[in-house]
């Protein structure tokens, strides 16, 4: 069997960082996790068509601050703000009376965001569009935005087969054991008639040169050139 991990995991603290923020001990801490839970369900429903991608969770004494990154602010804001007054009326409800505030960052480049292009495609399996035309359309378009490498894999009942498979395609460089590359990981699933189809997205976005913190960027110098200086 594969021992597989996480990408977003895997990468904490090197090149991604937490979508929790805060710090609880004991008892706190299991109430503040079941907190973040219903919120990001409560979320995930509501805004199902908003091409939300991440929600970041920040938490301070008594006062909980929600960030979502999504493609349609507009569609969240709604008209004159309702929609974020209810929705931090709803969220305090969750965090048994905490101050809430929701702060909400446009995504410029939806197709370069890997959570984005995975429910994109998922999308088009629910709507009986065949699976390879969707994964091919969002290679292309993905690298025409300018990404390094992008790799897409489905897994399921593809096609309405009676026997579930899994398909890939990748194109581009997608290093996925170099942690200074910013990859980014997208997750979503296809409710379709004949099952749940699971969709995974790796985009590179731009890979670094190399010069990690402490590192001088350029080339390095000659083997005989590295001896330091006799007294």
């Amino acid at each position: 069997m594969g021992q597989k991990v996480n990408p977003i995991g895997f990468r904490l603290a090197v090149s991604k960082d937490w979508r929790s923020k805060w710090y609880a001990s004991g008892k706190d801490y299991t109430d503040k996790l079941h907190e973040d839970l219903a919120i990001r369900n409560y979320l995930r429903k509501k805004l199902v068509n908003s091409g939300l991608a991440r929600v970041v969770i920040e938490r301070a004494w008594n006062s909980v601050r929600v960030t979502l990154h999504s493609s349609r602010p507009g569609l969240i804001i709604g008209r004159q703000g309702k929609e974020i007054e209810v929705m931090t009326q709803e969220i305090g409800n969750l965090c048994k009376g905490s101050q809430v505030k929701i702060d909400i960052v446009e995504i410029r480049k939806p197709e370069l965001d890997a959570q984005l292009v995975a429910e994109q495609i998922a999308v088009q399996l629910e709507r009986r569009i065949s699976f390879r035309r969707a994964m091919k359309r969002a290679l292309q378009t993905a690298m025409e935005f300018g990404a390094e490498g992008i790799r897409l894999r489905c897994a399921g009942r593809l096609g309405g087969a009676d026997i579930a498979r899994a398909e890939g395609y990748r194109q581009g460089k997608v290093p996925l054991q170099t942690l200074r590359v910013p990859l980014d990981y997208g997750f979503a699933e296809a409710r379709t008639v004949y099952g749940i189809i699971g969709v995974k997205c790796w985009v590179n976005k731009k890979e670094d040169d190399g010069s990690g913190p402490g590192r001088p960027s350029g080339p390095r110098p000659p083997r005989g050139d590295r001896r330091p200086p006799r007294a």
